[in-house]
């Protein structure tokens, strides 16, 4: 993780030294290991190194090429290094050393703006081609690392976190409603906007082209849901999953120092520690170092058998953190002084506890687990496409042992399973006898507001239109296409961020995710076993692990809020200010009181949210 800042005067007029110096400067907690700035003419890039690979040791950002005809700025991690080289003519073995970026630049150079489909990785990176007074940018597939910009007639500027744009004085500072308005329902498909009027997103897996004639944003790469992978028996499947798995994991270690992993106790993380401290036995980086989270205080979330049973294969140094003491409002002016925005992860006062833990260890990069169930999602469409083809035993097997592991009866299940087959007009009529609420998971939006901002239409141009999923391979396409991950991930970053840290995640490999949407789903789910090809292939996991269920930590939230947070939460609700403009009083009141006073789990997750927006909105002092 580094942080990368530029601008590019449009209408011309010299790319002044001390509007960069004003960026980066807001970006020093990214790259406490260097600064560094280039400006030539009407463009100026900044970078602010954090020493995470070992080739960065070395490396030198922003840097040039071709005379200075060609300047790149970049947070950037290859993981097909090998392969570019030998693209790019560089076998000579004194090349190991050569930099990401210089690849990326070199990549450049040789495809122009199609190198970033022959990039793997995580990676934001901003290139100026003064031949053709062109700054292209791009952003990796899933959107790990963040890019935020800001166009006008007169200037296009760019950073890696807003709070480095609002620097420059011709960035407003201007509240976008919209982004409030789907907050608040919620609604996170936007990919592009953010709370800042004027300040946008570069979306995962687009890249950017700027020059005086406009702007031209373009994909370069997307998930294909039509492809699937067929092979020979369960250990082919198990066998493949494992090299792509381990490959994953090892990318993500090459490093410049300690590496460290998350330990939740689940299958996701338990299965990067198993494979990660193999690895780092065999390197020279040192014992791999977990960091946990822990709940005493709260017997049925806290994972400790597991954790430890995964500890029990030594060859780790294992750290943990009291959960169970902390606020999910914790040290709120500093976050939202790093977050810039209002935070939509209700778990994210647990990566800040932990990234803390991490900093004090000397860690600099830290492996996660997010979101390995997504990529090997067991959808219940698969009972759908079981019913379709006349597969009625498979069916009955696989509803009778999801009844077990969900703890569900057996009818739930199926009725779960067989609902898309039900006819269009039988749909219809369930709708009408049982209407559902505008925005039923936040009935608190004032409709007024909803009504000024176009909410309903929105919602439905970003859910309603699309065809509802056939197979569970079109469902598991949609959520790893969702606008949820960009935004948790730009959250997470800029957590991590705030302890100069780089959080990886081996389930966010282009490989691995191109490679398990493309599995059958049978390979998925199995007798009621969800991401069964994990469970045959991690042997080396203590079985307790191995073939345990998910665990669920929403008590955890509404423990902290009750605990520690009751009082502030009511301020907000019996004051809410600016707030009230946005949602009706006495519906947040009735929310809160049916939370705190009775204990009625449903409407947390609203109050949480109009609360974290509350307290945002006073400390940010933003008017649309």
């Amino acid at each position: 993780m580094s942080g990368i800042a530029g601008l590019y005067r449009l209408a011309g007029g010299e790319a002044v030294s001390a509007d960069l110096e004003r960026m980066t400067a807001a970006l020093a907690h990214r790259g406490p290991h260097g600064a560094g700035a280039w400006s030539q003419d009407v463009v100026g890039l900044g970078h602010r190194m954090l020493c995470t690979t070992p080739e960065s040791r070395t490396e030198s950002l922003p840097m040039c090429a071709r005379e200075g005809a060609l300047a790149i700025t970049a947070d950037a991690r290859l993981d097909n290094r090998g392969e570019l080289r030998s693209a790019l003519g560089l076998d000579d073995p004194r090349s190991d050393t050569v930099g990401d970026a210089a690849l990326i630049l070199g990549a450049y150079e040789r495809w122009g703006e199609q190198c970033a489909e022959r990039l793997l990785g995580d990676f934001a990176f901003a290139i100026w081609d003064g031949r053709r007074r062109v700054l292209f940018c791009a952003r990796d597939h899933f959107g790990v690392k963040p890019f935020y910009y800001h166009r006008s007639p007169r200037l296009f500027a760019f950073a890696t976190e807003i709070k480095a744009l609002l620097r420059l004085p011709e960035v407003p500072r201007r509240l976008n409603e919209t982004r409030v308005a789907d907050y608040l329902a919620p609604n996170l498909e936007d990919r592009e906007i953010t709370f800042y009027d004027g300040i946008l997103r570069l979306a995962p897996a687009h890249t950017l082209r700027v020059s005086p004639e406009g702007a031209e944003v373009r994909r370069y790469w997307a998930l294909d849901p039509s492809l699937e992978l067929r092979l020979g028996s369960d250990e082919a499947y198990a066998e493949a999953f494992r090299e792509r798995f381990v490959e994953a994991v090892r990318c993500r270690m090459r490093t410049a120092g300690p590496v460290g992993s998350m330990l939740s106790g689940g299958l996701d993380s338990s299965s990067i520690v198993c494979v990660a401290r193999a690895l780092a036995a065999s390197g020279d980086e040192g014992p791999l170092h977990t960091f946990s989270v822990i709940f005493p205080d709260v017997p049925g979330c806290d994972e400790r058998p597991f954790i430890d049973a995964v500890l029990a294969g030594n060859g780790v140094v294992p750290h943990a953190v009291r959960g169970d003491l902390l606020s999910p409002l914790t040290d709120l002016e500093r976050v939202f002084q790093h977050e810039d925005e209002p935070f939509f992860a209700p778990n994210l006062f647990m990566h800040w506890a932990l990234y803390a833990a991490a900093e004090r260890q000397g860690v600099r990069v830290l492996l996660d687990g997010f979101d390995g169930d997504t990529t090997l999602w067991p959808s219940l469409i698969y009972l759908t496409e079981l019913a379709r083809a006349r597969r009625w035993k498979t069916l009955v097997d696989e509803a009778r042992g999801l009844s077990q592991r969900l703890d569900r009866p057996i009818w739930r299940v199926l009725l779960a399973g067989l609902r898309p087959l039900a006819p269009d007009r039988a749909r219809r009529a369930w709708r009408r006898l049982r209407p559902r609420p505008p925005f039923p998971l936040n009935q608190t939006i004032r409709p007024d507001f909803a009504h000024r901002i176009g909410l309903d239409a929105r919602i439905a141009t970003f859910f309603g239109r699309a065809a509802r999923p056939r197979t569970a391979r079109d469902e598991q396409w949609r959520r790893l296409t969702s606008g949820l991950f960009p935004t948790i991930l730009e959250e997470i970053d800029r957590a991590a961020g705030a302890f100069s840290l780089e959080p990886r995640y081996p389930f966010f490999d282009r490989r691995l995710v191109e490679f398990c949407l493309a599995l059958p789903p049978e390979q998925k789910l199995s007798r009621g076993w969800t991401r069964i090809i994990m469970r045959r292939t991690m042997s080396e996991l203590p079985p307790d692990v191995r073939w345990r269920g998910k665990a669920n930590l929403s008590e955890v939230l509404s423990r902290g809020l009750r605990l520690f947070e009751r009082d502030r939460l009511g301020q907000v609700v019996g004051d809410p200010g600016v707030l009230g403009t946005y949602v009706t009083t006495t519906s947040l009141r009735d929310a809160y009181e049916r939370y705190t006073c009775r204990g009625i789990q449903e409407p947390n997750l609203a109050v949480w949210r109009a609360s974290v927006l509350a307290l945002w909105l006073r400390s940010a002092s933003l008017a649309p």
